[in-house]
């Protein structure tokens, strides 16, 4: 299962981005990821360029409700060239967007609310939901499970899981190694954590930001300081 480290914290890019990025390349983490609001655009490119460089597989997440500026940040992912664009719910505009680009798109499935956004619907909305998006050509699906109002955050995982066959990540409030595992064995690909490692919420008391990441890739059985060959991307 991969991890997704995202530089954000309350669903914003850290203004400090680039100098967390470099204080952290020597975990060899190899999956990077971030929002398009918190810095500037001049700032977001930087970054993106020092991703690549560390060989690491990109991705953006929408953090916009409202369709015109969720699709502003789809623009801005293909102006950048990340490698995966997470978020938003109006697939069809957005795969128009992307088309002819290299960016693969995971959507939101189920029905984001509000910030900080929770998650409505069922297991059957959820699996719906995904059948509809890699019917559209999706390349996976981007889903807020602990985010969830109306289900066990697990069960909507597993519906996920058995309604598509392509990229199942989880995002939003993995907050401990015991989430994290969880995960894996209902058959996540990959989950995102970014407030939580900066807030020191998976390992109490162990130190900085690097000892958090560390406590993530230990729970997802990815060891820290080793990248395997060909990890930059999928």
């Amino acid at each position: 299962m991969d991890f997704v480290f995202m530089l954000t914290r309350d669903d914003r890019t850290v203004t400090d981005c680039l100098h967390v990025l470099d204080s952290i390349r020597e975990l060899g983490i190899t999956h990077i990821g971030f929002k398009d609001v918190g810095v500037d655009p001049a700032t977001l490119r930087r970054l993106h360029e020092q991703i690549r460089a560390l060989g690491a597989t990109s991705h953006l997440e929408v953090v916009a409700t409202g369709r015109e500026q969720a699709l502003d940040s789809v623009r801005a992912a293909a102006d950048l060239g990340v490698d995966w664009l997470m978020g938003g719910t109006w697939v069809e505009e957005t795969l128009d967007l992307l088309a002819g680009t290299q960016v693969r798109y995971l959507p939101f499935v189920g029905e984001p609310q509000g910030h900080p956004t929770r998650l409505a619907g069922g297991p059957a909305r959820i699996a719906a939901d995904c059948r509809s998006a890699e019917a559209a050509g999706c390349a996976g699906v981007d889903l807020l499970a602990h985010r969830a109002t109306e289900a066990e955050p697990l069960d909507l995982v597993r519906a996920a899981r058995a309604a598509t066959t392509g990229r199942l990540v989880v995002a939003g409030s993995i907050d401990s190694p015991a989430r994290i595992r969880a995960l894996a064995e209902v058959g996540a690909d990959a989950f995102t954590v970014g407030s939580a490692a900066f807030a020191g919420t998976l390992r109490p008391a162990a130190g900085g930001l690097a000892a958090q990441l560390t406590a993530v890739l230990e729970a997802s059985g990815i060891p820290a300081r080793a990248r395997p060959s060909g990890a930059g991307r999928l």
